[in-house]
């Protein structure tokens, strides 16, 4: 299991009219604290693509429980649970940091691809680091 939590915080362009996080923004998120979480393993995103390995999204989903609101800070957790296959899920929890109160839950799934979009095995590069890490 790879654990990683992300710390950001809520600016005036994340939210509505009311001061709410707008919903899609939670899947920017997401994005980012899988990146970051890639990043934990040493593993970057650029040079798995310059080696011809693309990670398209093919499932995402999000619970919403409460709103996250301007300037709130939040933590982003992000956990991959066991060593991808033909396809990798990630999984996110979002807390207000400053009582712990989750706020929202999802997961993402991905294929593992090569350029023309074709589906390919998993490089060896990031299996050998999740094996390392889970």
């Amino acid at each position: 299991m790879i654990k990683f939590t992300y710390k950001t915080k809520v600016y005036y362009k994340d939210v509505d009219q009311m001061g709410v996080v707008y919903y899609a923004r939670y899947y920017e998120y997401f994005e980012a604290a899988r990146t970051e979480l890639l990043q934990s393993i040493s593993i970057d995103v650029t040079s798995i693509e310059d080696e011809g390995y693309f990670l398209p999204v093919i499932t995402s989903h999000c619970d919403y429980k409460l709103g996250a609101n301007f300037e709130d800070l939040l933590l982003v957790k992000t956990l991959i649970n066991k060593s991808p296959k033909a396809t990798m899920r990630i999984d996110y929890e979002i807390y207000r940091s400053n009582n712990n109160e989750l706020l929202v839950t999802g997961h993402t799934i991905h294929a593992f691809t090569d350029q023309s979009g074709k589906a390919v095995k998993p490089p060896k590069k990031l299996l050998e680091a999740l094996q390392n890490n889970i």
